[in-house]
């Protein structure tokens, strides 16, 4: 997600975007990526280590978004 101190015309353009159809019940709209990595094998401490290093330094640019979520949805159930 963009860095919450940085301007964010995609998440401003959706905002408009749903108040002009009515669902403007949001105070704030933040547009950011998402990337899925599949695993194979199981997922242990040194997996949930290298896939924090690979947020963190590979797939985000730290000067201006912050990773703000890495789950594991096989586990979330």
């Amino acid at each position: 997600m963009p860095k919450a101190e940085l301007l964010d015309p995609q998440g401003k353009a959706v905002a408009a975007a749903l108040t002009r159809t009515g669902k403007g019940a949001f105070s704030s709209v933040r547009v950011g990526k998402r990337f899925e990595l599949t695993v194979d094998g199981p997922i242990d401490d040194a997996t949930r280590a290298a896939v924090e290093e690979i947020a963190n330094d590979i797939l985000s640019n730290s000067v201006i978004e912050d990773v703000v979520g890495i789950h594991y949805p096989h586990e979330d159930a």
